[in-house]
């Protein structure tokens, strides 16, 4: 299991990857979500998969595809980076990740890495 919090605004969120099961939780509420429970604009899905635009169930379809892309990463690290480039792109700023049983550490930028 691997964790990463995230901040937009006042609200952070923490992203929980357990296998390939993607939760959801509100660090205020303490709500959890699966995928199923995510607000999706069809705007943003439509510039991801434009081929649904005319089709009535568009957020089932591509709810099932992001799993199906989230089931061909091979580790829980893999899963956890690909939902931070995402949620960049809506503005949410990173602020740590951690895997189960190991200390907090801060989302690095892909340029320190290479140094």
């Amino acid at each position: 299991m691997i964790c990463g919090t995230f901040k937009l605004g006042p609200e952070q969120i923490e992203v929980v990857v357990r296998g390939a099961e993607l939760l959801f939780r509100s660090v205020e509420t303490q709500q959890i979500t699966t995928i199923e429970g995510l607000r999706l604009s069809k705007a943003g899905v439509l510039k991801e998969h434009p081929d649904l635009k005319n089709n009535n169930e568009w957020k089932v379809i591509a709810i099932d595809r992001l799993k199906e892309h989230v089931k061909k990463m091979k580790t829980e690290k893999e899963r956890l980076f690909y939902v931070k480039g995402e949620l960049i792109k809506f503005g949410y700023e990173p602020l740590f990740w951690q895997r189960a049983g190991h200390r907090p550490q801060k989302f690095k930028d892909e340029k320190e890495k290479k140094k």
